[in-house]
């Protein structure tokens, strides 16, 4: 027995100092001090917010914080509401155009500024600015400007004899919607034009050199050299406009809170008003209007990871 003893110590000395040297390798300790704040705070802001969406989103909210299960009634109603409907259809929109618009101007003024032309320094700093604006300055300097009696738009075509071309700009609905447009692109140009500028310098001199000795024109060489040498980059940019345009909401909600008419309605200001707006005590509607754009913003996200990573394997 004594011999067992003596024969066992040595084995769980040994165990006790791999378990103390793999503690030494991982601080539990330290990182637990690290990751739990951060942990508790995704948990409260972001993983209790859904799961409530969820909950609720099958509960009609009764006045006093009364809850009323309903099941799937308010996904039913949704498929006869027509302001839904039209803020898809407005939310779509301009998801499409906008970040086309954003990342074909943003890599024409990095073309511009690419080619060295005069005063680059000051254009790069004048065009990247309006992304530094937030979208409450934005939102109410384009208010004054679209104004229809003083605003500089109707000012100028009056200046130029095109007084016949003024119009409310936000105040009528078949503007309104590609006002607001206009507005984002603006805003975001300049952030597609800085990261289209730092891809254009990452191009190997080489290729760029070679295509000149070949007498590549300048349309040549763009369309069938930097393009398709900067495509991942365009394409991420693409994918990143289009779920940031498709929970629009601050800068319609400043200048139109979706009128006239639901001619700028979006998802995000709909499910605003349903919720904070309107009188009618229920937060289920609007939960259910949340969950199923989440479900179709997931979706969309899938799908393009999914392409993106197909075509990167048939490319390699």
């Amino acid at each position: 027995m004594a011999e067992a003893r003596i024969d066992a110590s040595p084995a769980i000395h040994r165990g006790g100092r791999a378990i103390f040297a793999g503690w030494r390798r991982h601080p539990w300790g330290v990182i637990g001090a690290f990751l739990v704040p951060a942990l508790a705070f995704y948990v409260a802001l972001t993983i209790y917010p859904v799961l409530r969406t969820l909950y609720n989103s099958v509960q009609q909210i009764l006045p006093r914080g009364r809850e009323k299960y309903v099941g799937f009634e308010n996904y039913a109603a949704l498929v006869g509401d027509p302001t839904f409907w039209k803020g898809i259809l407005n939310t779509a929109i301009w998801a499409f155009i906008s970040p086309i618009a954003d990342v074909a101007l943003g890599l024409i003024l990095a073309l511009c500024l690419y080619a060295r032309v005069p005063l680059r320094r000051f254009f790069r700093v004048a065009w990247f600015t309006p992304v530094l604006i937030s979208y409450v300055v934005v939102a109410i300097m384009w208010t004054w400007i679209y104004n229809y009696d003083w605003g500089i738009v109707n000012l100028g075509l009056n200046a130029v004899g095109l007084g016949d071309w003024r119009h409310s700009w936000l105040g009528e609905p078949r503007y309104a919607l590609g006002a607001l447009i206009f507005v984002d692109i603006w805003k975001w140009a300049g952030f597609n034009m800085i990261v289209c500028l730092a891809a254009l310098h990452s191009l190997p001199s080489e290729v760029i050199e070679a295509s000149e000795l070949d007498n590549c024109g300048w349309f040549a060489k763009l369309f069938f050299v930097i393009i398709p040498m900067i495509r991942s980059t365009l394409v991420a940019l693409l994918v990143l406009g289009v779920i940031g345009k498709m929970k629009v909401f601050d800068l319609v909600w400043i200048m139109t809170k979706g009128g006239p008419m639901w001619s700028t309605e979006t998802v995000s200001t709909y499910v605003y008003k349903r919720a904070f707006e309107w009188s009618t005590f229920d937060l289920g509607y609007p939960s259910a209007i949340a969950t199923v754009w989440f479900a179709v913003m997931l979706a969309l996200v899938i799908t393009i990871t999914v392409a993106l990573r197909q075509r990167e394997k048939l490319e390699y």
